[in-house]
């Protein structure tokens, strides 16, 4: 079991590219801390084959990982789709899992990530996980989902070709959520200052749109919790441009 350090996280994303899980050394243990409540974004992400799973365990205070600390969250989605844990935390040491899950063969090559951001505020998830892939819009897209302090932050990935365009619906809430266009220019799977290409950041339950987007390429749409716990449905309209 490889246990690495990362010592007090901030909004500045901490990284471990090409790290590796193998059968002899099944097992990848990230210990950081934060010094207040913050956002937990943690992203599993560039995975090359078999199925890892994500982990996020609080650690009972004696600074090891061990069988007495306190499991907080899990992703296990299928395959080598990304895995991502968002929560809102207190403050204290805390232990990223990432396993190889019974489905795997071979060695597995994947990128960590882990920030610590601000609770209602601007300082949002600047990590990029393909939590929903919609693929190319060829027509209107309904999706369902909710944010809240045990999952601050849904990510949805699609992309618009040549005389497409889309306009985005963040409607249905119940508490204040917020939405915003980024496009990964780097291929980093991080928010980078000069990425987000439109936001919107209506308060209360106000529905936020996000319109007229017509430039072709590849898109992640970000759902972010400002207060409170709140469904949400989203809507993708697409349209037809007479430009490429």
């Amino acid at each position: 079991m490889a246990l690495s350090n990362l010592g007090t996280i901030g909004t500045t994303p901490v990284v471990r590219n090409n790290s590796t899980l193998t059968t002899s050394d099944p097992t990848d243990i990230f210990q950081f801390q934060i010094g207040s409540t913050k956002n937990i974004n943690l992203t599993v992400t560039d995975i090359s084959v078999g199925d890892p799973e994500l982990l996020l365990f609080r650690d009972n205070g004696n600074g090891f990982f061990d069988s007495g600390d306190q499991a907080v969250d899990l992703s296990t989605r299928s395959s080598n789709r990304d895995e991502s844990i968002n929560n809102r935390e207190n403050a204290g040491t805390y232990f990223a899992q990432v396993i190889r899950g019974a489905a795997s063969s071979g060695t597995i090559s994947y990128d960590f990530a882990v920030s610590a951001t601000t609770p209602n505020s601007s300082d949002l998830s600047n990590l990029l996980p393909k939590e929903v892939e919609l693929g190319n819009l060829s027509a209107d897209v309904n999706q369902f989902g909710s944010v809240g302090d045990f999952d601050t932050a849904d990510v949805y990935q699609f992309s618009l070709g040549s005389f497409e365009g889309v306009n985005i619906t963040l409607s249905g809430l119940t508490s204040d959520a917020d939405i915003r266009l980024i496009q990964d220019l780097n291929n980093n799977r991080i928010v980078d200052a000069n990425e987000v290409v439109a936001s919107s950041t209506r308060g209360g339950t106000t529905s936020d749109v996000i319109s007229n987007i017509t430039s072709s390429g590849n898109y992640f749409l970000q759902v972010n919790q400002f207060s409170g716990n709140t469904s949400f449905g989203l809507t993708f309209d697409h349209f037809t441009t007479t430009f490429a």
